[in-house]
């Protein structure tokens, strides 16, 4: 009796790594769009291609890169992660990030001079949910 629970146990175990390790395709759909909102406060929109999850839907990461400079010419570059989820049912999706980019808050007038995305991760939304169990 032992075995035969120590065999199902082992066998739930073996399904859980293999249902995560599913993984899904998304890409970008286009540059991402950054819309000043304030002296230093802006949204990053990202829009999303989810074709291959639109049965199950997925979840997943965008990591990305954004430089700035303020009024006084003080340049940095920050490294952000942005997480998204596209429902079951949809092919495209758009998620927007929300930053201050400023040494102080509201001192400057700052631009951001890019945005690159360094990645796009991703994993169907049901392969998260076996794995989670």
């Amino acid at each position: 009796m032992k075995t035969v629970a120590l065999l199902a146990l082992a066998l739930f175990n073996t399904t859980s790594v293999f249902a995560a390790s599913q993984s899904c395709s998304v890409s970008m759909s286009q540059d991402p769009v950054v819309i000043r909102v304030g002296k230093d406060e802006f949204r990053i929109a990202f829009g999303l291609n989810g074709e291959l999850c639109a049965s199950t839907g997925c979840n997943g990461t965008i990591a990305y890169s954004a430089a700035w400079k303020t009024d006084d010419g003080l340049a940095r570059s920050e490294q952000k992660h942005l997480n998204f989820s596209i429902p079951d049912g949809a092919k495209r999706s758009l998620v927007v990030d929300r930053h201050y980019f400023d040494t102080s808050e509201g001192k400057h007038t700052t631009d951001i001079t890019t945005v690159k995305v360094d990645s796009v991760t991703c994993v169907a939304s049901t392969a998260r949910a076996t794995a989670a169990r």
